[in-house]
């Protein structure tokens, strides 16, 4: 059976669904192929179940500062890991994937289900059915990686796909992997009252690459839960545990969640018949400013391309492919400056260029330490430390690592000044309203103007608040 359509995307993640969205604007002879659960890796197993479960334990954590506010009865607090919290968590998870559903429900014999595979550049096979398209769409996504060797352990190992099904948390569990999802998951499981031990091979966390920023978020797990960093974690079998090993370190634990990454879903799509260059992972090799895999009428978008595996991304992504796929000569667009964002307690975040992109010879930096900020200090969250980047040359601000307070709206603020290609002194003339954390983000900022020229004459850029901290 033979089959013609403008369009095949093949994926209904973020990624798929943004370029369906776009093509449906041009065209209706498309098909949507998918093989797999429906819903989106966000919605299902990723961003919304996860900070779910992350508010569910911030919530519980934040008794300990109740006393020194002077409100008592925290103390008598508890949570119930056996259901409650996992049921709260998987009805939020259920509801945001039937919002996602409503995207396909319409669409009837253009909604496959089944893997396809390519014939040619635009020859796709699936199900008996051969289609001929004008143009294809790869975004199948990822999954997480789990070492062929420790599939034995059965459910003693999960992933970030399997941690919200779980009907009950075991007393114990090992991280293997202080990843931003590792490192969020750690916490939060260790916040309701699980034993946790964190492993990771390499001195970092969270995607982190600047040390000063890096020492303040080790700082900040270390005191929540057991943390063994620069040896590669390895398991074992211990009666119906699983003993964890890195070097001189072991845990004996019930569950081990495996945090090592994802992997893209190319398996049996065919990507060697479409005759373009493949990279070591089979990826075959695009243009991030158009999606297209070299000159066919191929495009690539979303976890499966490697490129940014975040959210917004991947709908960005989605929405340029989707945009290109019906045109002649696809059109480059500007990406948004790079944001990803950690949701532990406090925040983890990267902007712009990070520390390890950086040319040091060309570059100032600006530090703040939250540890006596007046806001941070009020709320009893006064830890961690923001770092941001300057060209020394003229001033545009260009990147941040931080680990802060409120950090999620540090790096917002911080990504829009970056994007409209902000100076220093550009930046300080903005207000920043006392008492608030964003003070701290001024004050680091300060720091970099005062290393560059000054503007002459009258600024209020150059106006100090009695409350900051100068450096002498």
């Amino acid at each position: 059976m033979n089959r013609d359509v403008d369009v095949a995307i093949i994926g209904a993640g973020s990624a798929g669904l943004s370029a369906l969205r776009e093509v449906r604007r041009y065209t209706e002879n498309f098909v949507l192929i998918n093989d797999g659960p429906y819903g989106t890796t966000c919605a299902r197993v990723g961003c919304m179940p996860s900070k779910a479960m992350i508010e569910a334990a911030n919530a519980f954590h934040h008794r300990h500062r109740l006393r020194e506010m002077g409100i008592s009865g925290g103390d008598r607090l508890t949570v119930d890991r056996a259901a409650a919290v996992l049921r709260r968590v998987r009805r939020l998870r259920d509801a945001f994937v039937a919002y996602v559903l409503k995207r396909t429900q319409d669409l009837g014999e253009r909604n496959i289900t089944g893997r396809p595979r390519f014939v040619a550049p635009q020859v796709l096979e699936v199900n008996g059915t051969r289609l001929e398209t004008g143009c294809v769409i790869i975004a199948t996504g990822s999954r997480p990686i789990v070492p062929q060797t420790w599939k034995v352990f059965g459910e003693r190992v999960v992933t970030s796909d399997d941690l919200f099904e779980m009907e009950m948390l075991p007393p114990r569990m090992a991280v293997v992997g202080l990843g931003p999802v590792g490192a969020e998951m750690a916490q939060a499981l260790s916040r309701l009252g699980i034993e946790i031990t964190g492993f990771d091979g390499v001195e970092r966390v969270a995607g982190l690459t600047d040390p000063v920023v890096n020492r303040a978020a080790v700082a900040m797990l270390k005191e929540e839960f057991l943390l063994y960093l620069g040896t590669d974690a390895d398991l074992d079998a211990e009666g119906e545990c699983v003993r964890v090993s890195a070097g001189a370190h072991t845990a004996i634990v019930d569950k081990v969640l495996v945090a090592l990454g994802r992997r893209p879903n190319v398996d049996g799509l065919g990507l060697e018949q479409i005759g373009a260059e493949l990279d070591g992972d089979g990826i075959p090799r695009f243009d991030p400013r158009t999606m297209q895999v070299g000159d066919l009428p191929v495009y690539i978008a979303g976890d499966v391309n490697g490129h940014l595996p975040l959210l917004h991304e991947a709908v960005d992504a989605g929405y340029i492919a989707g945009y290109n796929a019906l045109r002649g000569r696809p059109e480059c667009f500007r990406r948004r400056t790079p944001l990803s964002i950690v949701f532990t307690d406090p925040n983890i975040a990267a902007v712009g260029q990070v520390f390890g992109e950086l040319n040091e010879g060309e570059t100032v930096i600006g530090e703040f330490d939250f540890s006596d900020q007046g806001r941070a200090l009020m709320a009893s969250e006064n830890r961690g430390r923001l770092r941001v980047y300057a060209d020394r040359n003229d001033g545009r601000l260009v990147g941040a690592e931080l680990c802060a307070p409120r950090g999620e709206h540090l790096a917002h603020l911080l990504a829009c000044a970056i994007h409209e290609r902000m100076t220093a002194q550009e930046f300080l003339r903005l207000p920043f309203y006392h008492p608030t954390v964003e003070e701290g983000m001024e004050s680091a900022v300060r720091r970099i103007a005062k290393l560059l020229p000054c503007a002459s004459g009258p600024d209020l850029a150059l106006c100090e608040s009695i409350w900051e901290e100068t450096p002498d």
